[in-house]
């Protein structure tokens, strides 16, 4: 039996961009030719793809780390090839999760939607980009910028229609291979189902899903038994039949038995007490009819839908399809168009600050930090031409309003740059 992996923590990292060249055009009639230098490629994307026909994250427990192909470097003026993509197929339910943050960036809930994870770094500039009046012969170009490295926490919660709940051994494995085709392992004892089973309902020329979820246990919100485990698949359905055994082997209360669910559910998710909620009382084909009678009159108090069924013999089953797929109607009603796209982290142009350290002062941003990335500290022109666009940006300005003195040590990343403050 395959495993059903739910989680899955996950390292990401996209291409870095491939530095542009330093060139000149030399052609043997043209003594004179200017800057020529190509642009080096874009680095490789990191891509999840909502796909229906994966049920697992187990191949992401597998492997753990994925990178995409860097951008390759231009050599004259011969553009760099991009590198190459990745793209990575998950279950349809699959929420995405930055693991540091814990900032959730999309559900993949829709098949076919696409989400650019982690883009790949733009190709450096060559030096043809850098001409100008006081410049005509540029000597340096831009250095690819770096990928995105992100830590992703993968978190499937299965699209059903319906949910099936209730105690272990309450029958619902059954039902469920009664109702459609899927064929759970069944068993005499609790806990026989450790996975979700998904099957397809069919009821008067329509179809739903409807998934068999484990059996909970008195302190499953709390994590108890199965736990969170699988309570969070309860969140997709719409609808959920609550199955109860009507004639339990060890002796126990149904009415106890449903109330002390509920009461799970509800701790673990309080809008659980508004979802809509059918209850199958089962195994009627076994329990005395004289029993059976005392116990309703008790059932009808919890003021849910009540339908006797036998999920063994397949009676009652008829009038609670009907009824499920009334409340799956009106749910889907009510439920807020959806669009499939594909989507991209906001890039957010986040703001440049001034930092006093130790021996110095730091720059700190990912904007700042990307155009240092990009810049060829090995080269005088390269740094030169940074330190105006600093300028440009008031950002010289800034270190000198926070009291930087010509001399002082300013951070970046990894990279020391001596102020010079020429004003």
């Amino acid at each position: 039996m395959s495993s059903f992996i739910d989680e899955a923590i996950v390292d990401f990292s996209s291409g870095t961009g491939g530095s542009g060249a330093v060139g000149f055009h030399r052609e043997k009639h043209v003594p004179r030719g200017g800057p020529n230098g190509a642009d080096g490629g874009k680095g490789g994307d990191i891509i999840l793809i909502a796909d229906q026909g994966r049920r697992t994250l187990y191949d992401f427990r597998i492997t753990a780390r994925f990178r995409a192909e860097n951008g390759v470097h231009a050599i004259g003026n011969k553009r760099g090839a991009n590198g190459k993509s990745i793209e990575l197929r998950v279950p349809v339910g699959t929420i995405v999760t930055d693991e540091e943050t814990g900032e959730k960036m999309v559900d993949l809930n829709i098949h076919g939607m696409r989400f650019i994870l982690c883009k790949g770094g733009r190709g450096g500039h060559g030096n043809q980009h850098y001409v100008s009046s006081v410049r005509q012969v540029p000597n340096f170009a831009e250095k690819g910028e770096p990928g995105e490295q992100r830590r992703i926490k993968l978190e499937l919660k299965l699209l059903a229609d319906v949910g099936l709940v209730g105690l272990p051994n309450a029958g619902k494995s059954t039902l469920i291979s009664r109702i459609s085709a899927a064929r759970p392992k069944i068993a005499d004892y609790p806990f026989t189902t450790i996975i979700p089973n998904l099957g397809v309902v069919s009821v008067a020329d329509q179809t739903f899903v409807v998934a068999d979820l484990p059996g909970l246990i008195q302190g499953a919100s709390e994590g108890h038994g199965l736990g969170h485990q699988f309570l969070k698949h309860v969140e997709r359905c719409s609808v959920l039949i609550h199955v109860v055994d009507a004639f339990p082997i060890d002796g126990s209360d149904p009415v106890e038995n449903v109330k002390l669910i509920n009461e799970e559910l509800v701790r673990y998710d309080p809008t659980m007490a508004a979802r809509p909620m059918l209850l199958a009382v089962n195994k009627m084909d076994i329990i005395p009819s004289s029993e059976y009678n005392a116990l309703r009159e008790r059932l009808e108090g919890l003021d849910l839908p009540l339908f006797p069924i036998s999920a063994a013999t397949g009676e009652g089953l008829q009038p609670l399809l009907f009824a499920t797929l009334e409340e799956l109607e009106d749910a889907r009603a009510e439920a807020p168009a959806e669009v499939g796209l594909t989507l991209a982290p906001d890039q957010v142009t986040e703001m440049i600050t001034v930092v006093k350290v130790e021996g110095g002062w730091e720059l700190v941003g990912k904007r700042i930090l990307r155009m240092v990335a990009m810049t060829n500290l090995n080269n005088r022109d390269a740094i030169r031409f940074l330190h105006r666009r600093l300028q440009r940006m008031g950002i010289i300005e800034m270190l000198r309003e926070a009291g930087a003195q010509n001399g002082d040590n300013v951070y970046v990343g990894e990279a020391v740059f001596t102020f010079e403050d020429e004003k």
